[in-house]
């Protein structure tokens, strides 16, 4: 397989037609593959949930497109703050980031983009305590520290 702009067009497309306005496509070679190796079509307007990775950091590296990672810290009896926004975009020189394992993220996307995403062990769905589901006046936007280039 080649990572292509025909490829990275298709999944765009794919995207497009999917009502959560991303696809994915996995690149284990196969099932017993105990690596998470992915890209990611994400269109403006999906919604990623705010969620974290206790047992290991994710890689992400933006291949076309325009959007911001987003890092969160868990405030007791406050809930989440806003610590860091991570601008990706390939034409500014930004490629991507490495998301800290345990650390709270989500994504905004701002141009139609493709990410590749690489993370330890076998895949496994998210808990749902790994899921933020609590009130939207639980986040907010703490100091936000500026990412360097």
């Amino acid at each position: 397989m080649e990572i292509n702009n025909t490829l990275i067009g298709e999944l765009l497309t794919q995207a497009a037609e999917n009502p959560r306005l991303r696809q994915n496509l996995d690149l284990r070679t196969s099932r017993e593959d105990c690596s998470q190796r992915m890209l990611n079509a994400l269109l403006p307007g999906t919604v990623v949930p705010i969620h974290r990775h206790r047992e290991t950091s994710e890689t992400v590296v933006c291949l076309c497109g325009k959007m911001e990672e987003i890092i969160y810290e868990e405030v007791a009896g406050c809930g989440l703050r806003e610590v860091k926004r991570i601008p990706l975009s390939p034409a500014e020189g930004r490629f991507g980031c490495q998301v800290p394992r345990g650390a709270w993220h989500t994504v905004v996307v701002l141009e139609p983009s493709v990410i590749f995403e690489a993370k330890d062990g076998a895949f496994a769905p998210a808990c749902p305590e790994d899921i933020w589901t609590d009130a939207p006046e639980n986040l907010s936007r703490g100091p936000v520290a500026e990412t360097k280039g």
